[in-house]
C-alpha cells in the first residue's frame, strides 16, 4: 500500500472533476474455481486499488461528490472467520490507513444508493466486468443486467482514465519492479530454450518466478514454438532445433503493478540466417518506436511509421513489393503484423481496459482505424508525459492468413505470394517493451533490459 495521501490525493482529484452524485467504486469479490470454498487467487478491482488500496474483498467504495464525504463499505470479520483466516483488522481501521472515515456494514449500501435514487441523485457507476458485480448493481440500482454497460457513468469513466493514464512517481517505482522481475523470467526462459525441453516446464518456471517475487503473472503465460498464433496459452510441444521460441510473459509486484515482455529467440540458440534476416527487422521496428515516441505525437502515427520500417525490411527480402508507403496505407503490411503497436500499461497489463478501449486508447481528437491490422491498435492518441506503453511490433507467418489472402488476390501490388509461400514454416518473431514517456521522448522501464540483440541472445543462452 502507499503512504496515505496518495489515496486522499487521488479521491480528491476525482471528485474535483465529477459535477455531482455519488461515485460507487465497487471492489471484488473471491470467485470460486470449482466450489465456493476452493476460490481462484483473489484479485482487486483495479480502479478500487487505484482510489482506496485495499486489497480485501467484499469491499465498496463510495464519494458523495456533493456533500464532500467518502465511505467504505464492508464486513468485519466473525469468529468462524478468525477460526480459518486469523484475526484480522476491522473496516474501520483498514479505512483509516487509507484516508476514510466512515464506514458500514456492506448491506447498508444497497440502502445509501436507493436513497440517493429515489432522491433524484445520480449514481454513477463503472461498466461491471464481473457478474457478481454486474448482479449487484441490477439489485441495487434496478437495473437491467443487459442495460449496465450502457448505464455506465461516461464521466466517471473519462475522469478516471485521466487519473490512472498518468503515472505517478510511486507507480513508476512499482511497475520497474514489475519490469526486473519480468527481466528474471525471460532470461530464465532463453537459458531454457533447449532442443528437447517442454514448453510446459519453461512456462511453469516463469510463473514461479513471478509468484514468488511478486503477486503472479500480470496474464496467463504466451510461450509456443508456434508463435504465429499471437496469443498462444496451448504448452503442450517439445522444442525442435530450428524454430523459435516466442515468450510473451509479465509479472504483477504486490502492489498489483505490471510488465509486459516479449522476446523470441532460437531453440539452441543460434539464429539461423533466415531467422536471422526476420528478427532484424522487428528489432529495427522496436527501435523506430522507442525513437519516435514522446510527447506530443499519437502513438497511432507511430503504429504506422512502424508498420512502414516493417514493410521496407520485408520488401528488401523480396516478401513485399511495390511502393513502401502505399502498402501501408493499403494495409498490405498487416498480412504479416495483424495487431497494433501496444497498449497502455498500469494497475492492469491492459490498464483500464475494462472501462472500455476506446475511452483509453483514444478520444475525440483521435479515433480507431476501420483497417484490419490497425483495428486491434489498442493506444493511438497523444503521448503525454507520464504515459507508460507498450512497444510490441511483430512480424508472423500464418499459413491460413496467407492462403485466405492468396486466394481473394488481396494485395498482389505488394505482396509476393512465392516468396511468401516459402516461409510459412517459420512461426513468428515479436519483440516487446515497456515504455515510460518522459519530457524528451521515452524510457525503456527496468533496471535492465531484457536481452534483444541478436549477440545479445545468442550469449544469454550460451550461458545457460
Amino acid at each position: 500500500m502507499f503512504d496515505k495521501s496518495v489515496y486522499v490525493n487521488r479521491r480528491k482529484r476525482l471528485a474535483e472533476q465529477m459535477s455531482g452524485g455519488l461515485v460507487l467504486i465497487l471492489g471484488n469479490n473471491e470467485a470460486p474455481a470449482n466450489y465456493p470454498a476452493n476460490t481462484y487467487k483473489f484479485r482487486q478491482d483495479s480502479s478500487f486499488l487505484y482510489l482506496f488500496g485495499l486489497n480485501h474483498p467484499g469491499f465498496a467504495g463510495v464519494l458523495d461528490v456533493d456533500a464532500g464525504e467518502e465511505y467504505i463499505y464492508g464486513n468485519d470479520v466473525d469468529m468462524d472467520d478468525i477460526i480459518w483466516t486469523g484475526p484480522q483488522p476491522s473496516v474501520k481501521d483498514l479505512a483509516a490507513r487509507v484516508g476514510v472515515d466512515r464506514t458500514a456494514p456492506f448491506a447498508r449500501l444497497a440502502e445509501a444508493l436507493r436513497t440517493a435514487v429515489s432522491a433524484g441523485r445520480e449514481v454513477h457507476f463503472l461498466p461491471p466486468y464481473r457478474s457478481y458485480n454486474a448482479l449487484l448493481l441490477e439489485d441495487m440500482l434496478d437495473i437491467p443486467h443487459a442495460s449496465l454497460k450502457a448505464r455506465a457513468s461516461l464521466s466517471l469513466i473519462r475522469a478516471l482514465v485521466a487519473l490512472r493514464s498518468v503515472k505517478e512517481p510511486c507507480e513508476i517505482e512499482e511497475i520497474t519492479r514489475g519490469c526486473n522481475i519480468g527481466y528474471e523470467m525471460h532470461v530464465t526462459a532463453m537459458k531454457h530454450a533447449r532442443p528437447g525441453e517442454r514448453e510446459q516446464y519453461i512456462a511453469g518456471l516463469l510463473e514461479g518466478i513471478a509468484a514468488s517475487r511478486g503477486s503472479m503473472v500480470s496474464f496467463p503465460v504466451i510461450l509456443s514454438q508456434n508463435g504465429e498464433t499471437l496469443h498462444n496459452h496451448d504448452h503442450g510441444q517439445v522444442l525442435t532445433p530450428g524454430r523459435l521460441m516466442l515468450t510473451d510473459a509479465g509479472a504483477e509486484t504486490l502492489m498489483h503493478y505490471c510488465s509486459d515482455f516479449t522476446r523470441t529467440v532460437p531453440v539452441g540458440g543460434k539464429f539461423s540466417s533466415r531467422q536471422k534476416d526476420i528478427y532484424t527487422i522487428v528489432l529495427a521496428c522496436n527501435t523506430k518506436a522507442m525513437e519516435l515516441a514522446r510527447p506530443g505525437v499519437t502513438y497511432q502515427w507511430v503504429h504506422l511509421e512502424v508498420c512502414k520500417v516493417l514493410a521496407r525490411g520485408l520488401k528488401e527480402l523480396g516478401v513485399m513489393k511495390g511502393d513502401v508507403e502505399e502498402a501501408v496505407a493499403a494495409g498490405a503490411h498487416a498480412l504479416f503484423m495483424p495487431h497494433g503497436l501496444g497498449h497502455m500499461m498500469g494497475l492492469d497489463v491492459h490498464d483500464m481496459e475494462d472501462l472500455g478501449q476506446v475511452h483509453v486508447g483514444y478520444d475525440e481528437e483521435t479515433r480507431p482505424i476501420a483497417q484490419f491490422g490497425t483495428s486491434s491498435l489498442r493506444m493511438g492518441r497523444r503521448l503525454e508525459p507520464g504515459f507508460v506503453v507498450t512497444d510490441e511490433p511483430g512480424c508472423y507467418f500464418i499459413p491460413e492468413l496467407i492462403d485466405r489472402w492468396r486466394a481473394a488476390k488481396m494485395h498482389e501490388a505488394f505482396l509476393a505470394y512465392d516468396r511468401i509461400d516459402s516461409f510459412k514454416d517459420f512461426g513468428g518473431i515479436r519483440l516487446e517493451d515497456d515504455l515510460l514517456i518522459t519530457r524528451d521522448g521515452a524510457l525503456c522501464l527496468g533496471d535492465r533490459r531484457v536481452p534483444i540483440t541478436v549477440n545479445e541472445v545468442e550469449e544469454t543462452m550460451r550461458e545457460g
